[in-house]
């Protein structure tokens, strides 16, 4: 029997994958690309934006179209958040929740000798404890991303997630160390940890994120450790001291902005001001050599002005990011935030977008000019074809190089020669 995987969103989403693709690969099935023939096509989805919802939506279509013999599933957070837009969806023969990955194989098992639809939607509920999961590989990459925290508390007034994801719980030391040992003793080389709300781990317990890097860093077998998205109000000086002190840290870090103006965050609920930003941005940089600080801008906020914008677009170009994700505002039936509309038109958000990747652009084509010359240390990650092989700095800067022999999961210093913006990423 085969199995496909279609993944949207995150990173957390991707490791949901990996990890559901590991159940039912220990159970004999054969795990194969969502463009091959298979028996069962999972749709991990996103709802983040109501654009992942169509997204989802279409691929659930589309691969019952196409494979109507198949069993199409339709899990992850879209079914959490939006149980009854979900279960309409009747080309997905089995429905469940994120909360509910575990049961995978069990629904299969259960589909196959009924083959009468199955909706299993759980909701999260308060004091929900971490859903214990591991993984031993990551899709034949050395770079694995791994869970270790899930939930949300902020409650940002344009935000599902706290609803699609529920409250925060974090992964134990214990159970984090063994994954890293076996991801480790199976030749990944480089961890990347993540979260809902990663700057969250360790809430109400007696650890935190600085525990996680160091569990990592004491492991022979990992090169590098890096942290997915955080936020800014939970990066507090202990946790800056804490992360300096391990060398295999990576100080590349992607700090959700949303907006660099202070009206706007306030009315996003965001739980810092645009100065706050500001100075978490100057600590990094002044404790770490080669800190490259990359975030996520939204545009089109209800009531956004385009003097509001405009203070926005200043802070990015003042803070000078060295990657921006531009993104409109996508109204979330739900929250807080979709009780008062959303009167930025669409072509107007589009425009914003526009501007500010345009001029955040500039400032990433600066950087990359201002590598030219320099040597770093690459991770190369895989081969991009013939000769052609791709990896990353520390920072996550992107390099290319070629070379006759193999060179994946090997650290080369090399010299940046040139840089491409229109292909983001350097050459040595």
């Amino acid at each position: 029997m085969k199995a496909a995987f279609y993944t949207l969103g995150c990173k957390v989403n991707q490791y949901e994958t990996e990890y559901m693709a590991e159940i039912l690969k220990n159970a004999g099935m054969q795990i194969v690309s969502h463009s091959e023939d298979a028996d069962y096509y999972i749709i991990n989805s996103c709802t983040v934006t109501a654009t992942a919802d169509q997204k989802t939506r279409q691929n659930v279509r589309k691969f019952k179209r196409q494979h109507p013999n198949s069993v199409v599933i339709l899990t992850g957070c879209m079914p959490q958040a939006f149980p009854e837009q979900a279960s309409a969806l009747n080309e997905a023969d089995i429905v469940l929740s994120n909360k509910s990955n575990d049961d995978i194989l069990d629904l299969i098992n259960r589909y196959n000798v009924s083959h009468n639809r199955i909706v299993k939607i759980d909701k999260h509920q308060k004091g929900d404890e971490f859903t214990k999961c591991s993984i031993e590989h990551f899709s034949e990459r050395i770079r694995a991303f791994v869970k270790i925290e899930d939930g949300c508390d902020r409650f940002c007034s344009y935000c599902i997630i706290p609803i699609s994801r529920g409250r925060v719980r974090s992964k134990s030391l214990d159970d984090l160390k063994n994954e890293i040992k076996m991801l480790g003793n199976n030749g990944i080389k480089e961890i990347v940890l993540v979260g809902i709300n990663l700057s969250s781990y360790g809430k109400g317990e007696d650890f935190n994120i600085v525990d996680a890097v160091r569990i990592c860093n004491d492991d022979e077998n990992i090169r590098r450790v890096r942290l997915g998205s955080l936020e800014p109000d939970h990066i507090t000086d202990e946790v800056i001291e804490g992360l300096a002190k391990y060398e295999k840290f990576c100080p590349q870090f992607h700090i959700s902005l949303q907006s660099g103006c202070d009206k706007t965050l306030k009315d996003m609920n965001r739980h810092y001001s645009s100065d706050e930003y500001r100075q978490l941005c100057k600590k990094l940089r002044a404790t770490f050599d080669d800190a490259t600080i990359t975030t996520d801008i939204m545009v089109g906020f209800n009531d956004e002005t385009e003097e509001d914008f405009n203070t926005s677009l200043q802070f990015a170009k003042e803070i000078g990011f060295e990657k921006v994700h531009t993104f409109p505002y996508s109204e979330r039936q739900g929250t807080v935030a979709s009780r008062k509309g959303d009167n930025v038109p669409k072509q107007e958000k589009e425009r914003r977008a526009s501007v500010m990747i345009e001029e955040t652009n500039k400032i990433r084509h600066e950087y990359f000019n201002k590598l030219i010359g320099a040597k770093e240390v690459v991770l190369f990650e895989n081969n991009i074809g013939g000769n052609t092989y791709q990896g990353y700095t520390k920072n996550y800067v992107p390099v290319r190089m070629e070379s006759d022999t193999d060179i994946i999961g090997k650290e080369i210093e090399v010299t940046i020669k040139s840089a491409d913006i229109n292909l983001d990423c350097c050459f040595a």
